[in-house]
Formats: structure tokens, sequence, C-alpha cells
């Protein structure tokens, strides 16, 4: 079963929340809460506790073993864009991007392992004809130079 969880209008850019959905994305839960907690960036703890809201979503909702959930999906998509303007000489003003986003983070059971039996080399077959000999093309004749 999947345990979603969601931050919708995060004060931080896509393109910085970005670098860290890609560290986690794949990871236990434990495991990535625990790489996520030795980075000092806003992002990373903003990526930390959504993935903290869905893991809280999974014990609430009585998962048979939420210490063994995957980050299966941990996108950060782009939001609303506030613009602002930075006046500067002689009257004129340079935009300003204040950028936001949307962190989604699905937590669900790792993907049970197929067992696949070795299987038996092919068996050899006897050549039914043998191999026709290749032909070659004739070499080009010279020509006289003139």
């Amino acid at each position: 079963m999947d345990y979603k969880a969601k931050h919708r209008f995060a004060d931080v850019g896509p393109r910085k929340l970005r670098l860290f959905a890609d560290l986690v994305r794949g990871k236990n839960v434990d495991e990535a809460l625990q790489l996520l907690s030795f980075y000092p960036n806003r992002g990373a703890m903003l990526v930390r506790a959504v993935i903290q809201s869905a893991y809280g979503n999974a014990n609430d909702q009585e998962s048979p073993d939420p210490d063994a959930l995957v980050v299966t999906e941990c996108r950060v998509d782009g939001a609303p864009t506030f613009k602002r303007i930075q006046p500067r000489a002689r009257g004129t003003a340079f935009g300003i991007l204040r950028r936001m986003s949307h962190i989604v983070v699905t937590l669900s059971d790792p993907p049970e392992e197929k067992y696949e039996a070795p299987q038996a080399p092919p068996a050899e077959t006897p050549a039914t004809a043998p191999a026709a000999p290749v032909a070659s093309a004739p070499a080009p004749t010279p020509t006289p130079a003139t």
C-alpha cells in the first residue's frame, strides 16, 4: 500500500529541492531520514519533514511494517511564482522571481524479489549443411594514365 504526504507552496525553488529528492528516491525510510539529517540546507529540512509526515501516515494507517517502507516517489514540482521588482538607477526596475514548489513523497512496501531457477544451457545441434564459401568481389583493373 502507498502512503503519501505533500507540502504545497514551499518557499524554496524547485531546483534547490530536486537535489535532495534525487538523493533519497529509492532508499529505505530510515536511511533517507538519516541522510537528510546531516545537511544544513533548508531544502533538506523541508524534504525530511515531508518524509516524516508520510512515515507518520503509514503508522496511523497501521502499516504492517513501517520500518521496511521505501521512498518510491519523491517529486518536486514548480508552484506559482511571486513577481517582485528591485528599483535600479534612473527610475528603472529589475524583476525578481520568488519561486515556490510543491513536494510530494510516496512511501510503499519494498518490491518482492522473484526467485528464478537457473536455466540449463541450450543443447548443441549438429550442423545440417556445410557453410558455403564466401565469394569475394574481383579486384579492380588499373586504368592507364593519360
